[in-house]
């Protein structure tokens, strides 16, 4: 579902004209790109503010109401000052929502303690823990799960062992990245190589204990 947001058309342009908007608690904004004129805008600031705390933001589609109509677009940039912290401009870029987009989105691991390998001894290598994918924006997940349940040790997760939903493919070179594995030594291996070391410790031991005197 698209987030809906109002906003006023900004005519004058201009540091000047920015901080002034910015002395009003609102933040300065443009929408740009499919090949049309950019658009200065004015969004509230409180209300943008709070939506900044929308899980995966820069997945959604924004329906941007201007007196000029409606802006299909996406949030691409949100800018803070060095000092303060407070955001002092944003980026939106237009969209075709019939058209493919390309994002970023976080990955994440679940059932971390009931995975196979983790269970025998198994340490996570959680290396990419983002992912980029293609596809209309409104199929675009706000996350990818990797179940490690049936992960075993020395077992890999690669990009192409993803499961993404209809309509979204991988972005370029993600498939062979290795996005999760389990290290380690299998418990059944230690245990085996411990007894081997065991028995030729004591296969070692006899001839000694056999050439010993006796004592009387």
């Amino acid at each position: 579902m698209a987030i809906e947001i109002n906003a006023e058309i900004r005519n004058v342009a201009g540091k000047g004209a920015a901080r002034s908007i910015r002395k009003n608690s609102n933040i300065p904004a443009v929408i740009y790109g499919e090949k049309k004129a950019p658009v200065a805008i004015e969004l509230n600031g409180r209300d943008f503010e709070m939506l900044l705390k929308t899980p995966a933001l820069r997945t959604k589609l924004f329906n941007i109401k201007t007196a000029n109509g409606v802006e299909d677009a996406m949030l691409m940039d949100v800018q803070y000052h060095p000092v303060s912290d407070k955001i002092i401009h944003a980026d939106f870029k237009r969209i075709n929502v019939k058209e493919p987009v390309n994002v970023v989105v976080p990955v994440e691991v679940i059932n971390m303690e009931t995975s196979r390998g983790i269970k025998v001894g198994g340490v996570l290598n959680f290396a990419v823990r983002k992912v980029a994918l293609r596809g209309l924006v409104q199929n675009i997940p706000e996350k990818i799960t990797i179940d490690l349940t049936n992960l075993g040790i020395g077992e890999t997760v690669h990009g192409s062992d993803l499961v993404l939903p209809s309509g979204i493919e991988l972005g370029l070179h993600q498939a062979e990245l290795a996005f999760a594995t389990i290290g380690g030594k299998m418990a059944e291996e230690a245990d085996n190589k411990a007894a081997a070391a065991a028995a030729a410790a004591a296969n070692a031991a006899a001839p000694a204990a056999a050439a010993a005197p006796a004592k009387k």
